[in-house]
């Protein structure tokens, strides 16, 4: 007996949709140019390896059984999906890139991400966009590793051959918390003394090997730790813990008065954040191409840093 999965053939299903088209086998024959007999034996063929009857033969119309009509929508969703693979390969042959995967830092604008992932789809490419949250150290590691061919939000550049970096922008850190935490109304510059009293928030690094980065602790300070920038924005809101927040994160909420800036000992931050690539295999696929033709604008660079998603 023939295997269920050789007799789904594409010719096959759309032999079967012709029968349930013609509504006859007669019809459907003559429609594929084939010997009655020997639709009739294919179709058996089928019915055999399934183990189940397609088509109710009691009559002259050839009507489709619950177990041939339910073969009939799938066979109408294969045949399409073989159609679009098709055409993706094809596609494919001209440089697009089968995936493209971005690791986006938690210090980037989610919202901007999103847009320009609207605008890359638009075109309707063969590429499929896959992102990948990561933070610090994981973010970098993500493109060293071969798990991004994008990365956005990285700050520990690395020097090699098969990496290319450009400037994203500057990133001003500030310390700031909640009106309502102890440190609000504290002397200024704050001690490290005074600071290590208070739990800190910090930002978990998503890289996998190694220990990761960790910024702005003191030793034996009690830590909260959360997964994204985001978090660690409505921890310090909440009044969960204290810490360095990106301005262009926390301004507006230092302006409604939702946060309080606190000077330390310590001079503000500023990041440079850049965005890095890999160049290791020669040539550029058509989707690195139209990815870094969008960073290319200062505009987009820029909302990158600061439209954030709520600010």
């Amino acid at each position: 007996m023939q295997k269920a999965h050789h007799a789904l053939t594409p010719d096959t299903l759309t032999m079967l949709q012709s029968i349930a088209t013609t509504g006859s086998f007669a019809a459907a024959a003559r429609a594929l140019d084939l010997v009655p007999s020997a639709l009739t034996y294919r179709v058996r063929q089928v019915e055999d390896a399934l183990d189940v009857l397609l088509f109710d033969r009691s009559s002259r119309q050839a009507k489709p059984t619950e177990a041939g009509l339910e073969l009939l929508r799938e066979a109408e969703r294969l045949l399409e999906d073989l159609d679009a693979v098709a055409n993706r390969v094809k596609r494919v042959a001209t440089g697009w890139e089968p995936q493209f995967t971005i690791a986006v830092d938690s210090i980037i604008a989610k919202a901007t991400v999103m847009e320009l992932c609207d605008s890359f789809l638009a075109q309707s490419p063969p590429t499929r966009i896959r992102l990948r949250d990561e933070t610090l150290s994981g973010t970098l590691e993500a493109l060293t590793s071969g798990q991004a061919d994008l990365a956005l939000g990285v700050a520990d550049l690395m020097q090699t051959n098969h990496l290319q970096f450009k400037l994203l922008g500057d990133v001003k850190f500030v310390y700031a918390v909640a009106p309502h935490h102890p440190l609000a109304n504290a002397p200024e510059p704050m001690s490290d003394e005074a600071v290590r009293s208070h739990r800190a928030v910090a930002v978990a690094d998503t890289i996998s090997r190694g220990r990761g980065v960790t910024i702005g602790l003191l030793g034996g300070q009690d830590v909260f730790t959360v997964a994204t920038m985001q978090d660690k924005l409505d921890a310090q809101l909440r009044g969960l813990g204290c810490g360095q927040l990106p301005e262009c994160m926390a301004g507006p909420h230092i302006d409604t008065g939702r946060l309080v800036v606190k000077a330390t000992q310590h001079p503000a931050r500023l990041v440079r954040v850049n965005y890095a690539w890999r160049t290791a295999g020669g040539k550029q696929g058509r989707a690195l191409q139209w990815w870094l033709k969008q960073l290319e604008s200062p505009t987009t660079r820029s909302a990158l840093l600061e439209r954030h998603r709520g600010v």
